[in-house]
């Protein structure tokens, strides 16, 4: 309930500007993701609800409508929790937590494929600390990108391999031996 506190005299809750404000961040939020691919929005934390209102303001092309069902978008997500929606926030920004993980996965996903093309015991230190790998996909995959090498073909086994790789340290922490 809102107004003063008649015993300490204090405002309860915010004010009017306040609540504003927030409406107007989480709209500002709501374009964000209208605006993105189906693919980006896989990667978020986003609810089936959620995710649904959002394909549903994708679908709506007339301004009026879209601007608003982009206005009904930003009233359902304002009922998520505030956890729910600055998970979605850092998501989206590209230098928050999520961002960085996502870049230094990718940068160890590197690493271990140039290691395993580099070097033959390398395999065997990605199945110590990832015993969950597929020891025989993964071998199946460093020959075809040497035999891809020799015969100067499209690098197909080497991006493959690199998804594998992904996957595999997404898939579980190392064992800590």
């Amino acid at each position: 309930m809102r107004g003063r506190d008649p015993e300490t005299g204090e405002f309860r809750g915010p004010s009017r500007t306040q609540q504003r404000q927030g409406a107007l961040e989480v709209r500002a939020l709501a374009e964000q993701l209208v605006a993105l691919s189906p693919a980006q929005l896989a990667r978020l934390p986003l609810s089936e609800e959620l995710a649904g209102h959002v394909d549903e303001t994708r679908r709506v092309t007339s301004h009026i409508a879209h601007k608003r069902q982009l206005q009904f978008l930003a009233k359902q997500m304002r009922k998520e929790d505030d956890q729910t929606l600055e998970a979605i926030r850092d998501a989206l920004d590209t230098s928050g937590d999520a961002a960085r993980i996502e870049t230094g996965l990718m940068h160890q996903a590197e690493s271990w494929r140039e290691r395993l093309l580099d070097d033959p015991e390398a395999l065997t230190q990605l199945l110590d600390e990832y015993p969950h790998a597929d020891r025989q996909r993964l071998r199946q995959l460093i020959r075809n990108v040497a035999e891809e090498r020799k015969r100067n073909k499209p690098p197909a086994s080497y991006r493959e391999l690199f998804r594998v790789l992904r996957q595999v340290l997404t898939a579980a922490e190392p064992d800590p031996r």
